[in-house]
């Protein structure tokens, strides 16, 4: 039985080797019984080598014209610096204005209230608010809630908060954002 298999292999190998080697001969070729050679000598046409100027080769070459030229940089020249002890007025940085008087007063701290909603009847609403410390806080429009807010008024998803002064207003919305 191995010497079967090795014949079969010995026959594929020597079949794949005749058939890569020899020349593959065309049908629709005119001229398949003349000889390789004569063909060869009618096909290639006669060509002659192209004129070389060595004289050319061996001239001077033109030198750049700029030694600044950047190819990366795509902005015009700047202007060359003025000569030093001459200042120009466009050169003068104007001085800072600095205010005069009292500073402003620091800005008003956030209110910290939440609103949780609203209860009552649609005639007298009571806003439920929360500071997140203690428990809910209940205010009508006018009231002053914690001694320090006081509410300007209530709507049905939002309710406008200030400081007991009538500054820094806000409007707490249901979904606790400002």
């Amino acid at each position: 039985m191995l010497g079967l298999l090795a014949v079969v292999l010995l026959a594929v190998t020597y079949r794949l080797v005749s058939t890569t080697s020899a020349p593959a001969a065309s049908s629709s070729n005119r001229q398949a019984g003349k000889p390789a050679a004569a063909t060869a000598e009618k096909a290639a046409p006669q060509t002659t080598a192209p004129d070389v100027h060595l004289d050319a080769l061996n001239a001077d070459k033109p030198k750049p014209a700029g030694s600044d030229r950047d190819l990366f940089r795509f902005k015009p020249k700047a202007p060359p610096p003025p000569p030093p002890g001459t200042t120009r007025p466009a050169d003068v940085a104007p001085a800072p204005v600095v205010p005069t008087g009292p500073p402003p007063p620091p800005p008003l701290p956030p209110i910290p209230l939440k609103f949780i909603g609203i209860m009552g009847p649609e005639h007298e609403k009571i806003a439920v608010l929360s500071d997140g410390r203690g428990g809910p806080i209940n205010g009508k429009e006018g009231d002053l809630v914690l001694g320090q807010y006081r509410i300007l008024k209530i709507g049905v998803e939002s309710v406008e908060v200030a400081y007991a002064d009538g500054r820094g207003r806000v409007t707490l919305r249901l979904s606790g954002q400002p």
